[in-house]
């Protein structure tokens, strides 16, 4: 008799897994349309319907600097048709906000991660700086003058800038947007000085030279602007910033609709055409399994709290493993502990850092 609840749960898992998705599922975009967050997710969403023989639907719910879409998701029915574009301000609020409603690594399941997002430094042309080199000396000549625009307080924008801020050692002065959009318009019309933008936001405007591109934030190079370092090679040696792009599910979500999603993704970013359309957004894909993401979710959730101050300024001899700190100007993680040594890895420099 024992045996009846058991063959019971395998027979509705594999009716599950059989019958999903049967119904519309829907992608919840917390931010405005038109930045980059919300081109890379429109771009892959027609071809995942296309594997999955049901309509995907690309829903703006913006607003609290990406909380309200995030908190729709997490109290969604946990059944696989409801799912949130996660992203480095998911991490970072999590971390800045008092009282979210949601934890990202207990109410969210990984699906999978599907970009990271090379960022820019760009500049209004009116800033008398044509380099890296030379905008530290105005910012340090001018402290707390020189304004650097974000997405909101809390977006993957807003952590670069302040990691710039620490590595250079800079006072700028954030101005949050409600969005890319925003963001982008103002820099434009010369009301913010700077803006560490996704390379998708900002691309046109530096190809057509409204805007000068003065550093790539990741540690290689981007083809579709050759001729622009990287922040590190230009001035900030060992900076490195940028976003990242993934699917997650409300906690709870049978097993096999994330397998079936991700499989899904997976077979979408490795499409020559998505490929080249996503490299071309600075924006490489990346794929792998929920595991690999759920991985990457927790160390962005810890990389950010040093850099907005949420942790105090901590020494190896002080951290225990699995702890984050700074070390003078670093942000560290402890790997491992001996008795007479500590190792650590620099978190500002990502885990995915050979695909960049």
């Amino acid at each position: 008799m024992r045996l009846i609840p058991v063959l019971l749960l395998l027979f509705c898992a594999h009716s599950f897994a059989q019958n999903f998705p049967n119904k519309p599922i829907r992608i919840i975009m917390p931010f405005p349309p038109g930045g980059g967050t919300d081109v890379v997710a429109r771009s892959v969403a027609p071809k995942m319907q296309e594997i999955l023989g049901q309509t995907l639907l690309v829903e703006n719910r913006a607003g609290a600097g990406g909380n309200i879409g995030t908190d729709y998701v997490a109290k969604s029915p946990a059944d696989g048709y409801t799912l949130l574009v996660a992203s480095a301000a998911t991490a970072i609020n999590n971390t800045l906000a008092k009282n979210p409603g949601w934890e990202l690594t207990k109410d969210f399941a990984p699906v999978v991660l599907l970009v990271l997002n090379q960022s820019l430094l760009a500049v209004h042309p009116s800033v008398a700086a044509t380099n890296v080199r030379e905008l530290i000396a105005l910012a340090k000549a001018r402290p707390g003058q020189v304004s650097f625009a974000s997405y909101g307080n809390g977006s993957s924008a807003h952590l670069i800038g302040e990691l710039f801020k620490m590595m250079a050692g800079v006072d700028l002065l954030h101005v949050p947007y409600k969005g890319a959009a925003p963001a982008v318009n103002d820099l434009l019309g010369g009301q913010v000085n700077i803006l560490f933008a996704d390379v998708a936001a900002i691309l046109p405007h530096a190809k057509a030279g409204k805007v000068k591109a003065l550093g790539i934030g990741s540690a290689k190079r981007f083809a579709g602007l050759p001729d622009v370092p990287t922040i590190a090679e230009a001035g900030v040696p060992g900076f490195e910033g940028g976003g990242f792009l993934g699917l997650v599910a409300p906690a709870g979500t049978p097993r096999e609709a994330i397998l079936a999603l991700n499989a899904a993704a997976v077979k979408t970013l490795a499409m020559p055409d998505i490929s080249e359309r996503l490299n071309g957004l600075a924006s490489p894909p990346v794929g792998e399994s929920p595991e690999y993401f759920g991985r990457h979710l927790v160390w962005s959730k810890y990389r950010s709290a040093p850099i907005f101050g949420k942790t105090k300024t901590l020494y190896c001899r002080d951290l225990g493993v699995g702890q984050v700190g700074r070390q003078k100007n670093r942000v560290i993680y402890v790997r491992r502990a001996r008795a007479s040594t500590v190792e650590t890895t620099r978190l500002k420099r990502s885990p995915h850092r050979h695909l960049l």
